[in-house]
């Protein structure tokens, strides 16, 4: 069931107050920093955590609303760990064509997993994406960076496997 799963980067390490306030500050003075310290929490932690928004309020003097909404707004900043793999399934318009819905069904009923969800072992995390610039190959997915085209159910069960070591 989806429930089972959380939200959740490759290995993350855990929150620390004192090494975020650093990355925080090492970046603070540049021009338009939220961005860049941004991806370096990421980079540091593995996500976003949202323990950092008033730090960033506070260090840049702008609101806790301002972050937020720039952490919200972009799609690759996350705000809980992800799985060691990352699973990426395009839902566009060419895809919906060729089954990838057929394909988010599959997931959902054989695996208990949904886009947005991680494995509870933090193996495998499963993403929406609205095109990948591999239409001609649809249903495409992206695994750990790797294009993958003409994604069937076969494929997708190993992809699962090959990430969790568990069978259906």
């Amino acid at each position: 069931m989806a429930g089972a799963h959380t939200k959740a980067s490759e290995v993350p390490a855990e929150f620390d107050e004192t090494r975020a306030r650093m990355v925080i500050a090492r970046l603070a003075h540049l021009e338009g920093a939220l961005l860049p310290i941004l991806h370096e929490l990421s980079h540091e932690f593995g996500y976003v955590d949202i323990r950092n928004v008033p730090l960033l309020a506070e260090a840049l003097n702008i609101s806790r609303a301002d972050v937020h909404g720039t952490i919200s707004f972009y799609h690759d900043f996350k705000t809980a760990p992800q799985g060691r793999h990352v699973l990426k399934l395009c839902r566009a318009e060419a895809c919906q064509s060729m089954g990838c819905e057929s394909l988010v069904a599959h997931l959902a009923a054989t695996h208990h997993l949904a886009p947005g969800e991680t494995t509870p072992d933090r193996a495998l995390s499963v993403e929406t994406v609205y095109c990948l610039g591999n239409c001609a190959l649809s249903p495409a997915a992206m695994l750990d960076g790797e294009l993958i085209g003409r994604l069937d159910h076969d494929q997708l069960d190993q992809i699962v496997l090959d990430a969790t070591g568990m069978r259906s």
